[in-house]
This record gives structure tokens, sequence and C-alpha cells, in this order.
């Protein structure tokens, strides 16, 4: 059920005093209009709960707080998820250095059983951190040829690595068990 045309009327009249109302709580008058125009689709949706003896405005302002804080609890979930991703993850190489020991020792021996070119390319962009473009350059090939060769050393290395250690390194390789032959 939806809003009758007298309450959408009203609350259309009213929609500079509900922009007034949620510009501080929200920053700024953008936002604000987001969250307003988000309260007249969730208004228009759920109209039929507003009651004849209810004022329209009176129902749409409660719908605002309960959209503050829905956006509030949004935001907390997204400032929590990221402060969970900034200590999982490491935010440069210096911090990556930890990660690479307990990475599989397997990697580095069987980069060198693999053509020349491919152990190069897996070796200067993959263990050393060169770019796919500083690569191409330092070997004189295209920057396309250069992805297309790290492609196809990397599936050479994958099929390695599972031939050599199973599928342990489906997971990562970390906290290889492995032996090596």
């Amino acid at each position: 059920m939806s809003l009758s045309p007298e309450a959408l009327d009203t609350l259309l009249r009213h929609h500079h005093a509900f922009l007034t109302f949620l510009t501080p709580r929200v920053g700024s008058q953008e936002a604000a209009r987001e969250v307003l125009q988000a309260a007249f689709v969730k208004g228009m949706e759920q109209g039929g709960s507003l009651r004849e003896d209810q004022s329209a405005v009176a129902w749409f302002y409660r719908l605002l707080r309960n959209a503050l804080v829905d956006r509030h609890r949004r935001g907390q979930r997204e400032v929590t998820a990221l402060e969970s991703l900034s200590h999982e993850q490491p935010l440069s190489t210096e911090e990556a250095s930890g990660l690479e020991a307990t990475v599989c020792g397997c990697v580095a021996g069987l980069a060198e059983t693999l053509k020349p070119e491919y152990a190069e390319a897996v070796r200067r962009v993959d263990l050393e951190g060169l770019s796919v473009a500083a690569y191409a350059k330092e070997a004189g090939i295209s920057a396309n040829n250069a992805a297309v060769r790290l492609h196809r050393a990397r599936q050479a290395l994958g099929r390695q690595l599972v031939e050599l250690c199973g599928h342990c390194c489906a997971q990562g390789c970390l906290d290889c068990s492995c032996a090596p032959a």
C-alpha cells in the first residue's frame, strides 16, 4: 500500500525542512539529499504503515531518524571492516617481508626450473617487485608481451607446485609442510 496523494503532497511541501533537519546530522547537503531520497523511496514503499490519525510529517521524521541510525550503523561497519583489513594486509613492501618468509620455499627453487625467460619474469616481477611495464622495458619486449609471458610463467609454476607439493599450495602455501624431493 502506498502513500495517499494528500500525505505525499504534505511531505513534498516539507522537503526543505527535512533537508534542514538532516544536513547537520550527516555533514553535508549532498549526503542529506541522498538520505532524504532514500527515505522518500522507503516512505513510498511503507506508506501503508501511516495511520489515518497520524501526522504524515511526524511519521516521516521517524522514518528519517531510522534512516540516520541505519546510515550510522553502516558507516561503523565500514570503519570496522577497514580497520580489520588494515591489520590483515601489509600496507607496503617493507611490511611484506615477514610474509615472504612464510611462503612455501618451493616457489623460489621451482621458479629456476622454468624456461629462462619465464624464470626471469617471475623473479623480477613477483619476487623482486618490479612492475610489468618496467620488466617489459628491461627485457626489450612490449608490455602486453611481458604480461602474457608472466601469465604463462605463473601457470607453469603453478603446475609444478601442484606436482611437487600436492594440493597444499591451493591454500597459498602458507605453513607449507611438503618435503621437496
